[in-house]
């Protein structure tokens, strides 16, 4: 057959050879307003040679269609030696994950190959609740291909906001990096802002802010290009402060939707030894005054912090946001570095009181001693943490959660990605971290990639890991599938909300276990994430 296509799930991750299409039996999705509906068109093109296709949108809702071209990706380092037996493929390969516009020369039709059309359904408050039909006229050199058929519902109650903190680390020196932007300069705010209304859009509410170039994913003695926000000057052993930059960034996120705000570490990551990067003007010249040679715990740094927090808190007070931001002290400490994290936060606790104050670490022992008062826990590692729970707890993964448990590699089942949703509702999380909304380096920094090149830092972690959004033309960010599969698992979270208001939270999880659900167990089927939420939309509807 020439020309062939089928209609399967966002989850589904379609090779070019034809492996893992599962086409949809029930062609139709519900959703309430406020909520993307995503679904997809596989298709395979027999002909001897490459073509190009159109596509129509026929349909009521036609302005509210959004159509997109699912392209592959550089997989080098697709996933770790040691893993469990989910991953859709553990070779080097080009995998489907980056999702671009259509140009007006249209779609590819590769000789032999499957590909997909990636289509979301927006809908808002403005449209009416009812059945919408979707087609779309698949054609090439005016000859018609297929007309690909879709129902999508509209409940008639909106998406609550997503109730909790949900945070993917922004780099904004990888955008300057990438594009050529000149740290503060227009072109470097129009960039940046593109890449957080995305971010914003796909319901992350918080947002890294580098007061201080962020200490994060650096070698030793190395440093990533300055985007410190907060100015500095040194005078008789004084520090001046001027937050004309961090105003700015501040009302840039509030007006693309961010609520809340986390400050960049404020000590070196894995231990706490050291200080980040802090630039100063001092005797006339702008140079840098701490870094990798200040001791954390030394008399010189501490004062630095308690003359900067000093000021800082009385400018978050101003700008009304003292109470939606959040401070870091050391990403990831182990063990061994629970003294250095100790001195660390022992510096700064009293400055920080009445803040909170989350870091990313996986032993229970350092919140057990009081180091930590809000942990972010790995999800391979949380079962203590739920155990003897903390009155806050998050959940995060990165490169070291590969085997069960949920995560984002390019490689991994959609269904494993979206799973987040359920367990943070279930497990009654308050926020989810990760550390790579776009980071465009190798890993520890030592080099900038190119994202449409290297997806794996280097071949360090698994692709996928290190970004959600591609660096595209003209400054704005190309999305992912993957960062439609997060805004999936976040409208589910949203969604059980609105059936807990109207029925009970019993009720939601009277349908979620209908399968077991854990962390590391979990159905390994797309089938009962997409069952989970007919049930619910239709308990919303019942209730209503």
């Amino acid at each position: 057959m020439k020309f062939q296509y089928k209609i399967v799930s966002s989850m589904c991750k379609v090779f070019s050879g034809g492996e893992n299409v599962k086409e949809l039996e029930e062609k139709r999705l519900s959703g309430l307003k406020g909520e993307t509906l995503s679904y997809q068109i596989a298709y395979y093109w027999g002909g001897d040679r490459k073509e190009r296709g159109g596509v129509t949108v026929l349909s009521p809702i036609m302005d509210r269609v959004h159509v997109r071209m699912v392209n592959l990706a550089p997989c080098e380092y697709p996933c770790h030696m040691e893993r469990d037996s989910g991953y859709l493929a553990t070779e080097p390969g080009m995998y489907p994950d980056c999702l671009s516009e259509i140009p007006e020369l249209g779609f590819p039709l590769v000789s032999g190959q499957w590909r997909c059309l990636w289509v979301d359904v927006e809908t808002d408050d403005a449209l009416e609740a009812g059945e919408y039909p979707v087609k779309l006229r698949l054609e090439t050199d005016g000859e018609v291909l297929g007309e690909a058929e879709f129902t999508c519902e509209v409940l008639d109650a909106g998406l609550p906001k997503l109730p909790i903190r949900y945070t993917e680390w922004f780099h904004s020196d990888c955008l300057a990096d990438y594009y050529q932007a000149e740290v503060f300069s227009d072109r470097y705010w129009e960039i940046v802002e593109a890449f957080v209304r995305s971010a914003a859009k796909h319901k992350c509410n918080m947002l890294l802010t580098p007061v201080f170039t962020p200490p994060l994913d650096t070698a030793i003695g190395g440093e990533r290009r300055t985007v410190q926000l907060v100015d500095v000057v040194v005078s008789e052993g004084k520090y001046g402060f001027e937050f004309g930059n961090f105003r700015k960034w501040v009302r840039m996120a509030l007006d693309c939707g961010i609520e809340y705000f986390e400050v960049s570490h404020l000590f070196s990551q894995w231990g706490a030894k050291a200080a980040p990067k802090i630039m100063a003007v001092k005797d006339g010249t702008y140079q840098q005054i701490f870094g990798w040679d200040t001791d954390s715990a030394g008399q010189e740094y501490r004062e630095f912090l308690h003359q900067f927090l000093t000021a800082f808190k009385a400018e978050l007070k101003e700008l009304g946001i003292d109470g939606r931001t959040y401070f870091h002290i050391s990403d990831e400490p182990e063990k061994e570095h629970m003294e250095n994290f100790r001195n660390a936060w022992e510096g700064v606790a009293k400055d920080l009181e009445g803040f909170q104050v989350i870091d990313a670490l996986s032993d229970y022992s350092f919140y057990k001693e009081g180091l930590v008062r809000q942990p972010v826990c790995a999800v391979n590692h949380i079962g203590p943490f739920l155990e003897e729970r903390p009155e806050k707890l998050w959940g995060y993964y990165c490169t070291a959660q590969y085997v069960d448990v949920t995560n984002r590699f390019i490689v991994l089942p959609g269904f494993r990605t979206r799973i987040l949703g359920v367990q943070l509702y279930k497990y009654r999380l308050d926020g989810f971290l990760h550390w790579g909304y776009n980071f465009y380096n190798s890993e520890r920094s030592m080099y900038p990639i190119d994202p449409y090149r290297c997806t794996d830092a280097g071949g360090a972690f698994p692709s996928g890991d290190p970004f959600l959004v591609y660096p595209g033309k003209d400054g704005k960010p190309e999305e992912s599938m993957r960062q439609m599969l997060m805004d999936e698992a976040m409208s589910d979270y949203c969604a059980f909300m609105a059936l807990e208001k109207l029925a009970g939270r019993e009720k939601v999880l009277e349908l979620i276990d209908e399968e077991k659900v854990t962390f590391d167990e979990y159905p390994q089927d797309e089938s009962y994430l997409l069952g989970l939420r007919r049930k619910v939309n239709q308990a919303i509807k019942d209730a209503l």
